[in-house]
């Protein structure tokens, strides 16, 4: 009976006190704990910092963190049929899933650069740049919960092209520009807002659309604005839920379209858009990827005949500059997480960030995100620039950054995001490999900006393409760096030995397709940190980016102990 008695006893008590464990960095501003986005903004003439701090505040909130960690705990569920064998093809989300999207739309993320209104910047004469505060609430959103980042960035791209079909924008326009959420599936005329998918890739042909075997078939009248019935399948339709999405099939005459097709059609029935099933993605959980059927699905041509695969690459161009973005956002959480972690931490006497090998690490990290961020925000304002077209000069450079570096940083930023993932969870040792923590979401999530608008070989080709077919965007582009390149030996024998790449046989420079966008992602990271970083932390990026031991391990560095202090407190500013 005693016995007994201890071993209750032994049940009861604790056998250890849990100390020098921390909960990752919640219930914080992540916006007006950025030092270094808030200098981007103020060069880019942003007036919208009040803004961003609410949403900041917002997206911070450790309420904000449990709904992303639900809608990835529990995933969208298929059900093809109801009860009584009607055919459905209805997902169902975690409410937290609603809750993210709610937030996302009332702050505009979906579609800001068409909501904002221009202003002049009484500064220094501009106009803002509405790309860039996109790319900010894009950017403060995808540190939190990426995985509904998909359909925003689908919206997002798609504005643009169906503004140029002036019936169907009548229909449309004011509900894909509402921030107003509306989750039910009912036609769309009769919902307040709606959100917009695309569907390209197929089993035979993944990146090569022109191999894609649907058939759209006119009902009557052939062309543009015309209606066609479309057969065959999508091997990735993304968001399935959403009220239509644009896809790419081929004509019997015309060559490949482009078709917007609706989920229901007006009288409220399904359309023929038929869902497999939902992909098991490794990471982007709480998104919802399937694979599709069209049996006769009705819908719409949008573009020119025949110019299908430019239509939905124009949109593509959109989603890559996301894909950046995102994966800048990834960075930067992984960041913050490490820098509040190792900040309380303790090892062999002292804190972990403390450590001076912890410290070659965590550097190495932030001047790997603070030159994602200058990239991908400085890209972004180029896009605001195409949109002004009132300076020629100016728009030809933005043409060039647009084209050779929307590829090249998707390329880049998103491989970056995918190694040094990996790097933040060791950080945490176990606990990082855990899966109910933000780590493995990060590390899960990386990897589908890399693949998804294009894989690594695609982006390379893509600005190889560009090269070629516009020769003049490659000079532009490199004597936009030309002084910078000029105050700093390094970057000027970087810049000289790509233009000696520029000048290899067509087979070869292919074969090194990776080696010359990297080189070139790299100058102009460098060329931009020399613009508007620190000197001292320009100088670290530079250095340690042409080391020739770069690139084999995080925290290969040679910077002082005072810069290691204050290169974590621009970080992290706590």
């Amino acid at each position: 009976m005693m016995q007994s008695q201890h071993i209750l006893d032994m049940d009861r008590t604790s056998t250890h006190t849990v100390s020098n464990q921390f909960d990752e960095l919640q219930d914080y501003n992540l916006f007006e704990t950025d030092r270094i986005l808030k200098e981007i903004l103020h060069h880019y003439g942003s007036e919208l910092q009040a803004e961003h701090a609410v949403f900041g505040e917002t997206v911070g909130r450790a309420s904000f963190f449990q709904a992303a960690d639900l809608a990835n705990r529990h995933t969208p569920e298929l059900s093809r049929f109801d009860a009584r064998g009607r055919r459905i093809d209805h997902v169902e989300f975690h409410p937290a899933w609603h809750q993210i999207m709610q937030t996302n739309r009332q702050f505009n993320v979906h579609g800001y650069p068409f909501i904002s209104k221009p202003f002049i910047h009484s500064e220094n004469g501009q106009k803002n740049s509405a790309w860039v505060d996109w790319a900010t609430k894009f950017y403060l959103t995808g540190q939190v919960e990426a995985g509904n980042l998909c359909p925003h960035a689908m919206t997002l791209g798609c504005i643009p092209l169906l503004q140029r079909e002036p019936k169907l924008w009548a229909d449309i326009g004011e509900k894909l520009l509402s921030p107003e959420y509306d989750a039910r599936d009912i036609p769309i005329a009769q919902k307040k807002s709606i959100w917009i998918g695309m569907g390209m890739t197929e089993k035979q042909g993944g990146s090569d659309v022109r191999a894609n075997q649907t058939i759209a078939k006119p009902i009557d009248k052939s062309g543009r604005g015309e209606a066609y019935l479309l057969t065959g399948h999508k091997w990735f339709f993304s968001v399935p839920m959403s009220d239509a999405h644009l896809v790419v099939a081929q004509t019997e005459h015309e060559g490949i379209g482009c078709f917007f097709v609706p989920r229901r059609l007006s009288d409220g029935s399904l359309n023929q858009v038929h869902v497999q099933r939902l992909k098991e993605k490794v990471g982007n959980r709480s998104n919802s990827s399937s694979e599709v059927e069209f049996q006769n699905a009705w819908g719409i041509m949008i573009g020119e005949e025949g110019r299908g695969i430019p239509t939905i690459i124009e949109m593509a161009n959109y989603t890559r500059l996301t894909c950046s973005v995102g994966s800048t956002a990834i960075l930067r959480q992984a960041l913050v997480q490490c820098l509040a972690y190792t900040r309380q931490r303790q090892t062999f006497g002292k804190a972990l960030a403390e450590q001076p090998l912890m410290q070659a690490v965590l550097a190495d990290l932030a001047l790997e995100t603070e030159a994602a961020l200058q990239l991908s925000m400085h890209l972004a304002s180029h896009y605001d620039q195409i949109a002004r077209q009132d300076h020629a000069k100016e728009n030809a450079l933005s043409q060039a950054w647009i084209r050779l570096m929307t590829p090249a940083a998707k390329f880049w930023i998103c491989k970056r995001a995918v190694e040094l993932t990996g790097e933040a969870m060791e950080v945490f040792g176990g606990n990082g490999y855990v899966d109910n923590g933000i780590m493995a979401r990060l590390f899960r999530e990386a990897p589908v900006n890399t693949i998804w608008e294009g894989s690594g070989n695609i982006m390379c080709l893509d600005v190889l393409r560009a090269m070629q077919r516009e020769s003049e965007l490659i000079e532009i582009l490199l004597a936009s760096f030309s002084e910078e390149c000029a105050s700093h030996e390094i970057l000027k024998i970087e810049r000289s030995k790509l233009y000696e790449m520029l000048m290899l046989p067509p087979d070869q420079l292919q074969f090194q397709a990776r080696t010359l966008v990297t080189r070139l992602v790299l100058l102009a990271q460098s060329v931009l940190m020399v613009r508007y970083s620190e000197p001292d932390f320009a100088e670290a990026f530079i250095q340690s980016r042409y080391s020739a031991m770069h690139g084999r391990v995080v925290g290969m560095l040679n910077i002082s102990q005072a810069d290691i202090q204050r290169l974590f407190e621009r970080a992290l500013a706590f």
